[in-house]
């Protein structure tokens, strides 16, 4: 049975998320090439670790302005906490778009539904 984001060998679950999914991805199609279970985890993290290397421009470095219960709030790409909320969309988006200059990455704006409205670039 193939691995997936929620269901992956327990080997797997101290890896960063972007490299535990690319592995997952490399695990998989070693598996279909008939490659046993043991073998193809091992060969499929070392691998997935060498992508996270040669691939820095691919990071999940995004932060996103989304509703919250009680206003707006920011939140890290991939992480499932606020970094930090706010009563209104414009004071989210002015504090966005600071850490994303001081930073060097982007923002993607939602609107109240979740769909994504605009990206601001660094």
């Amino acid at each position: 049975m193939p691995w997936n984001k929620q269901d992956y060998p327990v080997s797997m679950k101290n890896l960063e998320p972007r490299v535990r999914h690319k592995a997952i991805e490399i695990a998989n199609a070693l598996l279909e090439d008939g490659y046993e279970e043991g073998r193809a985890i091992a060969i499929a993290t070392a691998k997935a670790e060498e992508w996270d290397e040669n691939h820095p421009d691919d990071q999940d470095n995004k932060i996103h302005v989304v509703p919250a219960e009680s206003g707006w709030a920011i939140k890290q790409e991939g992480s499932s906490d606020y970094h930090s909320t706010y009563d209104t969309k414009a004071e989210a988006i002015d504090a966005a778009k600071e850490w994303s200059r001081k930073e060097h990455i982007q923002a993607i704006i939602h609107n109240q539904d979740g769909q994504i409205a605009r990206s601001l670039r660094p």
